[in-house]
């Protein structure tokens, strides 16, 4: 069976959260189901949450579907080599209305040992942010676990954390064992390895609809907690035209393109490519000259396979690939 090579996009899968709000609809034209939706996963192979694709020949089969009878096709060889065919990164976009847990995640020996999973290394592009915006990420200081666990049993947490202001565009990178927290008015475009895996230590005290507290891991967090003082806000280029560094980590590559216009790809075939649209409209043509047709709020797959296309159009992009 040969492969129809075309750009792939995928049905949001929309998640009610206490902290979310209706910006995935207002501003990514997503259909939420209500004005308390918090994120949609764009494109996923966590089990339960599966990604359906939503366009050409493909749709209504799942992304594992797919790679199971087309796995270098769509993952690319050096993908193929090394992770088989478990798709390895989850996108999402996240809508806060309210501030997120104060939380962080287990790196891939923690997650393997307890949860038989990936870690969780991410980063986050903020797409929108309100005036006054912040999130929390890391310590002011370098801490340890008994100041933790002190300012914990004081609810005092947030005092030693470090908050930072927030605007469009700005990027984190977070390994594994920060401390973080997205705070309200933001909404941020991640990108993760494929883990659903989150240790929550600190919910600002808030209960749900039935007056229950969500669970917290504070033991499971104390040994996978970075105490050091962590730099991860990351600077970038602008350049037109142009892939943009971004991050660069052992499990993927982000670069940013401001398009104007067109530009031209060549690819290797050896990893897919993920096109996240942050802003603006384009187009992806094919080397038949065929035209697909994207916005503001896509996330778009495209195959290995592709290896020749050009991007047309004026539109901010994050461009996603492994290495």
């Amino acid at each position: 069976m040969n492969f129809e090579v075309y750009p792939l996009v995928f049905k949001p899968i929309l998640k009610e959260r206490i902290w979310g709000g209706a910006k995935l609809s207002s501003l990514l034209h997503k259909s939420i189901p209500t004005d308390t939706t918090g994120e949609s996963w764009e494109l996923s192979t966590v089990p339960g949450d599966v990604s359906i694709v939503a366009n050409g020949n493909y749709a209504g089969l799942t992304v594992n579907d797919l790679i199971s009878k087309f796995p270098e096709e769509i993952m690319g060889k050096n993908v193929c080599d090394n992770f088989g065919t478990e798709f390895p990164l989850l996108f999402k976009f996240l809508d806060a209305k309210e501030d997120l847990s104060i939380q962080l995640h287990p790196n891939d020996e923690l997650a393997k040992k307890r949860h038989n999973s990936f870690g969780k290394t991410e980063m986050w592009y903020v797409m929108q942010a309100d005036p006054g915006a912040e999130i929390i990420v890391g310590f002011k200081e370098k801490s340890s676990a008994d100041e933790y666990l002190y300012h914990l049993e004081n609810k005092s947490l947030p005092s030693i954390l470090n908050k930072v202001s927030v605007k469009k565009g700005d990027v984190f990178f977070l390994e594994t064992g920060t401390i973080h927290a997205i705070g309200a008015g933001t909404v941020i475009a991640e990108i993760q390895q494929t883990s659903d895996i989150t240790y929550r230590i600190y919910d600002w005290d808030r209960v749900d609809a039935q007056g229950n507290a969500r669970e917290l891991h504070i033991e499971q967090a104390l040994d996978a907690i970075t105490y050091d003082v962590v730099a991860s806000k990351k600077k970038y280029e602008m350049v037109v035209n142009k892939s943009n560094p971004v991050v660069d980590c052992a499990y993927f590559t982000t670069n940013v393109i401001p398009l104007e216009g067109k530009m031209n790809f060549t690819k290797n075939g050896t990893s897919f490519t993920v096109l996240v649209c942050t802003e603006g409209d384009f187009s992806v043509v094919n080397g038949s000259g065929v035209e697909f047709k994207f916005k503001m709020g896509d996330t778009i797959l495209l195959p290995a396979a592709l290896t020749d296309f050009e991007l047309v159009g004026f539109a901010t992009l994050l461009e996603i690939f492994i290495s």
